[in-house]
């Protein structure tokens, strides 16, 4: 562990006796090398989630907060250190364990919604289940879809529907699969104010319907205090590691 880490203000004391841990990074360190050499974009991480705890990432951008959801997705792999995600290390997988991993127990939502132009409404959303061998995918995708308020856009392709509805979509695709992770990358960012509040709302929900641990990556101070947990990363590092008080508003 560097000596920066050591500095940390951390709140996974306090779990140590709590939920077990779906999340275990480890002196995770993330490089990029180039023609001009060598570029830290994450530096010695250690962090623990456990089940079902919501966690907002903030920080500026370039940060590294992108790349640190991406390794806890299995999307991008360790120059050196451990991921271990829903008790698997991930450092040795292949790639089809790899896809295998997410599509059981990953579910991701995109500032960009990243639904396929092509397929409806429930089509984008029985996809996973699909893959996954699930006879009753269209149905399971349908009763996601009504959680969150869009049995009436089934069959509706993605331009048909709003930026809101889109990203409802996108949130239900995420959650269908019943993901024991469930991670957001600025899930607001495309959205106006009131849209985005009723997106939290149902992100919340939605990741406590299924007991996921939620990690969401937000610029929005206000947002990130309805979380149980804060982390703060600053130039690959986390810098800031806290608890928020039960009494904070929740979405």
């Amino acid at each position: 562990m560097t000596s920066s880490n050591r500095h940390n203000v951390s709140a996974q004391a306090n779990q140590d006796k709590g939920p077990p841990a779906v999340i275990e990074l480890k002196d995770a360190w993330l490089q990029l090398r180039s023609q001009s050499g060598v570029t830290d974009i994450l530096k010695g991480i250690d962090l623990s989630i456990p089940t079902g705890q919501h966690v907002a990432v903030v920080g500026p951008s370039g940060a590294g907060k992108t790349s640190l959801l991406m390794v806890m997705s299995g999307l991008e792999a360790l120059t050196s250190g451990q991921a271990v995600l829903t008790g698997l290390d991930t450092t040795n997988l292949n790639e089809d364990r790899l896809a295998s991993l997410r599509r059981d127990n990953v579910g991701i939502v995109f500032q960009a919604f990243r639904l396929i132009p092509s397929m409806t409404a429930l089509q984008n959303v029985a996809v996973p289940l699909e893959l996954s061998g699930q006879a009753d995918a269209h149905d399971r995708a349908a009763k996601a879809l009504a959680d969150l308020g869009l049995s009436h856009r089934l069959n509706h392709l993605p331009d048909q529907l709003s930026g809101g509805e889109q990203q409802r979509v996108a949130i239900a695709r995420a959650i269908a699969p019943q993901p024991k992770i469930l991670l957001a990358d600025e899930p607001t960012g495309n959205l106006d104010s009131t849209t985005g509040q009723q997106v939290i709302k149902q992100l919340f929900a939605a990741a406590r319907s299924v007991k996921a641990a939620l990690v969401l990556i937000t610029h929005d101070e206000d947002l990130a205090s309805q979380c149980e947990r804060l982390l703060r990363v600053t130039d690959g590092q986390i810098t800031a590691d806290t608890m928020n008080r039960p009494s904070k508003k929740r979405a």
